[in-house]
């Protein structure tokens, strides 16, 4: 049969293109068709439940998120429990994120901008990928460890918001490095800083959100690898095997960190004791800024 990935984002993102390439490797190591199936809206939960109500054969695979695993708590209902109705195969990868604004804002750093907005609160909005996306909950970890009031505008995806962020209506978002990159350097919008632990290759000028005073301020998006509940421990365990092996080779490597992304591939214990801990954290935020998408 084809083995499908699905993937619960429009095509074109970063999410799609992890999973074309994962469907092109996992197809020739098996030597048969893997294709993707993009599966969009609800913040990723249509594509969830479609994998989560599959045959539980192993033959459709869901390409997920922090949305989808971690920071579902924003709604107060769905059609089904993303802990207990799919099962982790592995987390793929992860990546920090940027904070950028325009270069009109009159501010450099983090201390600037949370006194910004201390002076003048409620007034500066940050764009998103929409409710729950890893874009905004990257928003709402600042505000809420620099305790600065800033108000969140969410968009159908990141590219919507982007364009009103270069336009000026908006002025911040928390966005993926390979959306922004590019204009940074092109000197169209100002980064003032980046969420992982370590500096990115690519804007090494660019300081982390620990160095710039604030160490609980350091958070990844990351992508996963998840099956049905009911698919059997030993097709998880052979579907971890393979795509542990091929993500860790030198090209599918070179496809993520040319997205500005890191390779983990975990074992599947891991990955489940990962997106846990994640939950945990997130859910905190989600309390704490009484967020909710419906």
């Amino acid at each position: 049969k084809t083995v499908k990935i699905v993937v619960p984002f429009t095509a074109g993102g970063s999410s799609d293109v992890q999973g074309r390439m994962l469907a092109d490797a996992l197809g020739k190591l098996w030597g048969q068709t893997v294709i993707v199936d993009n599966r969009p809206g609800a913040g990723g939960h249509i594509g969830g439940k479609a994998v989560a109500d599959a045959a539980p054969d192993g033959y459709n695979i869901l390409l997920g998120s922090i949305g989808l695993h971690a920071t579902y708590g924003v709604y107060k209902t769905l059609p089904y429990n993303p802990s207990k109705d799919l099962k982790m195969v592995t987390v793929l990868a992860e990546m920090p994120h940027v904070v950028v604004a325009p270069p009109s804002l009159p501010v450099n750093n983090l201390k600037e901008l949370a006194a910004l907005a201390q002076k003048d609160p409620n007034h500066l909005n940050f764009g998103s990928a929409g409710v729950g996306s890893s874009v905004h909950m990257m928003g709402e970890l600042y505000k809420m460890v620099a305790k600065a009031p800033i108000t969140h505008v969410p968009y159908k995806g990141s590219s919507a918001a982007l364009n009103d962020l270069m336009g000026g209506q908006i002025q911040l978002m928390f966005e993926n490095p390979p959306t922004v990159i590019q204009h940074v350097k092109a000197g169209k919008l100002k980064a003032l800083a980046v969420t992982g632990k370590q500096r990115l290759p690519a804007l090494p000028d660019v300081p982390t959100g620990i160095e710039s005073g604030y160490p609980a301020f350091e958070a990844t998006s990351w992508t996963t690898i998840a099956v049905g509940a009911k698919v059997p421990d030993a097709i998880a365990d052979k579907l971890n095997a393979d795509i542990r092996k091929v993500v860790n080779t030198p090209e599918f490597r070179k496809g993520l960190e040319d997205q500005g992304m890191s390779p983990v591939v975990n074992t599947r214990d891991v990955a489940a004791k990962f997106i846990a801990d994640e939950k945990v954290r997130w859910d905190k935020v989600i309390n704490e800024g009484k967020l909710t998408a419906n």
